[in-house]
């Protein structure tokens, strides 16, 4: 039969083909930043809208990182809301006001677009400035397919058998963004770290970020009858679905916890 491969694993062989990917593109261009437009008159005011609107919604609903990207040259910084504005849109579909409303063929329908804002094809003013981002600067598809597939996992499944498969949902819905990031973002080029390393880190913190959410979260996503926390470590600690549900706080349950904040740590 075939050896199993772990999820560490599969998402590894997605971050060295983005980083050999980053690699050949950045051959290609030496500078993303001064490509030089190519417009119809009329456009670039559009796109200048596009962007601020972008900028204007990082800033609504994520504050401090919104603050943090004003330390970015202008044209990293527009090209990094655009992807925050994606990836919030993506995110609000399982976990907005409608989610009960979205099915299997809409996040297919979504996919699609996302493949026309690839061809410079968008559908709106926000499509059109992540159109624009990814025509200036290596941004790859992949990551965002991938985010999409994190969003049809939480319409199929709310439990995790184990921290292999929690690793491939962190994965798609969180470490996906250090590798939509990256591109734009640059590498110094002074610096000693291979670009595997760097996307590898971007990775890493991206999955530390969502472990983080999920400890912090535990009590919200309990009451949207999703338990996001490794089934087998839970039995492992004499613990169940049922003990999250009631809420209580015991010396089981702090052991328990105390694991799964030294690992998401670790990540860090």
């Amino acid at each position: 039969g075939e050896i199993a491969i772990s999820s560490e694993q599969k998402v590894y062989d997605v971050v060295l083909k983005q980083a050999a990917l980053g690699k050949k593109q950045l051959k290609n261009a030496e500078d993303y930043d001064v490509k030089p437009d190519i417009v119809l008159p009329g456009t670039l005011s559009l796109l200048s809208e596009a962007y601020d609107r972008c900028g204007e919604v990082c800033a609504e609903y994520a504050k401090t990182f919104y603050l943090g990207t004003l330390l970015m040259t202008p044209e990293r910084r527009r090209a990094i809301w655009a992807i925050y504005v994606w990836c919030r849109r993506t995110d609000e579909l399982v976990d907005g006001p409608n989610a009960s409303h979205i099915t299997p063929k809409a996040l297919d329908r979504w996919e699609s677009r996302l493949e026309d804002i690839f061809r410079g094809r968008p559908f709106d003013m926000l499509d059109a400035a992540l159109s624009d981002t990814v025509s200036r600067f290596p941004v790859d598809i992949q990551p965002f397919k991938d985010m999409i597939e994190g969003m049809r996992m939480d319409l199929r499944k709310s439990r995790y058998k184990n921290f292999d498969e929690l690793y491939l949902y962190c994965y798609y819905v969180a470490g996906t963004v250090g590798l939509m990031s990256v591109p734009v973002m640059g590498i110094a080029p002074e610096t000693q770290a291979t670009t595997e390393s760097v996307y590898n880190a971007a990775l890493a913190l991206g999955i530390a970020n969502q472990l983080t959410n999920i400890l912090r979260d535990v009590g919200e996503d309990a009451r949207r009858g999703r338990v996001y926390l490794p089934q087998d470590e839970l039995a492992q600690a004499g613990l169940s679905d049922e003990d999250i549900f009631a809420g209580k706080v015991t010396d089981k349950w702090r052991s328990f916890m105390k694991h799964q904040i030294k690992r998401a740590r670790m990540f860090f």
